[in-house]
């Protein structure tokens, strides 16, 4: 059964789909929007140019780190004793194909910096598979693992990561964000890393302020309740101001099928809509499948986000407008070298943020070829 949780909506209709899901089911998700909206009420997070602007020695750390990421590698200025050992755990069981190419960059760059270690990665689904990500996020613990590579969406992943800062000798790298907690202080992760949510949505908001008329309308497509959603959808909803009007948002389950659910639905009660804007690239294809089921793929626009494979094929085919490319790579590198530096007993900065470019239907061939040599240089070995 496909769970519909319109935000904000009154719809009657809406509302008898949502009492037909598990009320167990239901009472998760709307704990988890309340947490989240009430932690950013309270500007619980450091904003990430906010965060280097308060902080000039974390933003020189940034920077050589940068410096790094866009350079050849440097051996390990030792000979290791024995092999570290990471544990990966990612929502990696997406059309995306940014966790695996993360992944597959991180270890390339660990082999080319002479970093000897064993990994231990589980690719879940996103908002999904919650016992067995617990079960493997407790036995890295016990297994005493270096590293654990690891997300911040849900207030149950803030818990348990949590607990590691508080209780464990594991290093912590957060990936995908890049907006430190305030209430942890000190108390940090090695490394929070990934690609600006806010900066890519305010990209994406720039592009569609010229391209649509005001008084456009527009609907988003949430991805699951909990911070990327609010980091990729409400920056945009606000960016685009009240020239623009918002008439529907959806929390989809963050998979292309309850995407397409819920655009046939949306189109058919807001046959008005010119934007679609999707929180992510299961969301964005699910949207593009179900325009072209009722014919209005030519009218109404859809970006992605992201810029993965998938979203390229997409834009070549015209299916999306647009989208915001991260230069996907620089993330997995970045992850490698901190730890190489932590190795070293170098000083990891708090945050990293790898670059994006935006990506349209109307570029050519060989732009998209360059940018993805680019962004892809070691996962596309």
């Amino acid at each position: 059964m496909n769970f519909n949780y319109r935000k904000g909506g009154n719809d009657p209709y809406v509302i008898k789909r949502v009492i037909m899901v598990k009320l167990v089911r239901l009472i998760c998700v709307m704990i988890g929007v309340l947490y989240w909206s009430g932690a950013n009420a309270q500007g619980n997070y450091w904003q990430y140019n906010e965060f280097l602007n308060a902080f000039p020695h974390q933003k020189a750390l940034t920077n050589q780190l940068e410096n790094e990421v866009g350079s050849p590698p440097v051996h390990l200025n030792f000979i290791q004793t024995h092999p570290i050992s990471i544990s990966v755990i990612y929502p990696g069981q997406q059309i995306s194909d940014y966790w695996s190419r993360n992944i597959k960059a991180f270890e390339l760059r660990l082999k080319e910096l002479g970093v000897q270690y064993h990994i231990h990665q589980l690719f879940t689904r996103p908002n999904m598979d919650i016992r067995q990500q617990s079960q493997s996020l407790m036995e890295a613990l016990r297994n005493k693992s270096d590293y654990l590579i690891f997300t911040l969406d849900t207030a149950r992943h803030r818990k348990f990561i949590e607990h590691v800062l508080g209780s464990s000798k594991t290093k912590l790298i957060l990936q995908n964000i890049t907006t430190p907690v305030r209430s942890w202080k000190a108390r940090q992760p090695l490394l929070y890393v990934g690609f600006d949510h806010q900066t890519g949505s305010l990209k994406l908001a720039h592009y569609f302020k010229k391209k649509l008329n005001p008084g456009a309308r527009y609907s988003m497509l949430y991805f699951s309740p909990g911070y990327i959603s609010e980091a990729r959808g409400d920056t945009f909803i606000q960016a685009m101001g009240k020239h623009y009007q918002l008439v529907s948002s959806f929390y989809t389950q963050a998979n292309q099928q309850s995407s397409y659910n819920i655009t046939l639905d949306n189109i058919k009660r807001n046959p008005d809509i010119n934007l679609l804007y999707a929180c992510s690239t299961d969301v964005a294809l699910g949207a593009v499948k179900a325009l072209n089921k009722v014919g209005r793929n030519d009218d109404v626009l859809v970006n992605g986000w992201g810029g993965g494979s998938a979203e390229l094929e997409a834009i070549s085919r015209g299916d999306l407008d647009v989208t915001v490319m991260r230069m996907n790579d620089d993330t997995g590198v970045a992850m490698a070298e901190a730890i190489k530096w932590d190795l070293e007993g170098k000083e990891v900065p708090t945050v990293y943020s790898g670059s994006f470019e935006l990506v349209s239907s109307k570029d050519s061939p060989e732009k998209i070829k360059q940018l993805k040599k680019r962004a892809f240089r070691y996962s596309d070995r």
